[in-house]
């Protein structure tokens, strides 16, 4: 082994982490979000070099997809040499190009249809509108407290922090445990349990929080609808989306995605 070849022998010898495969392709993942940051953050001489060599990665990138493009697609002339076809001719009559395409196309539908929604979209909810400013201290100077002025869900576990170290505060009054659900193909409504809240279509800090605004993503529980999957296991919870503003009609409506 030559020299300095210290990590190469190591992994040798005692191998790798349980979990290598994982953090690579996590590391993977973030390059493209590390090349962003980069790329917004530089400045000067810095931003110029580093924008040549994004510029010379994404060339190189376009040649590599043509390439392989160009070796996916077979020509005419392959299939059938008694009747050979001028050069510019020779891609027109690429089935298997045809078809490669068309199942991309119909694996994107497939998977939008998958993941599609009663709201797709919902309008945007300002900060102000959402947490409303505390402030505390003798003189009120203090003000890193919020108030949300949502509906909210907690757990059943959910324990509030002391008062001197919650930044967050969600009122008694505005918490719900409960929503109506349709189901779309039985047309019945129950009401049923909330188990969690999944996706919030404002930011990641409304699902953090648990708040329930028009366009939210839930898991509630379904175990009283008997719903069963193929292998003949009972469902305990599915998804839903909320329909209506909570806040405004004191309860909360959802649609439940099958």
């Amino acid at each position: 082994m030559p020299q300095n070849e210290y990590m190469e022998r190591f992994t040798k010898q005692h191998g790798r982490r349980l979990d290598h495969e994982e953090r690579t392709r996590k590391r993977e993942a973030r390059k493209g979000h590390d090349a962003s940051e980069k790329a917004q953050n530089l400045r000067g001489l810095a931003a110029k070099q580093y924008a040549q060599k994004r510029h010379k990665e994404k060339i190189q990138m376009r040649k590599q997809i043509k390439a392989m493009e160009e070796k996916n697609v077979q020509s005419a002339s392959d299939k059938d040499p008694s009747t050979p076809l001028p050069n510019y001719l020779l891609d027109r009559n690429s089935n298997e190009a045809k078809s490669l395409s068309s199942a991309i196309k119909n694996r994107r539908s497939e998977k939008a249809a998958r993941f599609a929604v009663p709201l797709p979209k919902v309008r945007g909810i300002a900060d102000e509108e959402t947490f409303k400013v505390i402030h505390t201290g003798k003189k009120a100077t203090k003000s890193w407290k919020r108030m949300i002025t949502k509906p909210t869900f907690v757990g059943p576990d959910f324990t509030r922090r002391p008062v001197k170290y919650e930044r967050f505060i969600r009122p008694m009054g505005l918490r719900y445990k409960r929503c109506h659900t349709t189901h779309p193909e039985l047309n019945v409504t129950v009401q049923l349990k909330i188990l969690s809240v999944k996706k919030s279509p404002q930011q990641p800090l409304h699902t953090q929080l648990g708040v329930l605004t028009k366009g939210t993503v839930l898991e509630v529980d379904v175990s009283d609808l008997g719903l069963t999957t193929a292998g003949g296991k009972v469902v305990w919870g599915r998804y839903a989306q909320i329909t209506n503003n909570p806040e405004m009609d004191g309860c909360v409506n959802a649609v439940l995605l099958v």
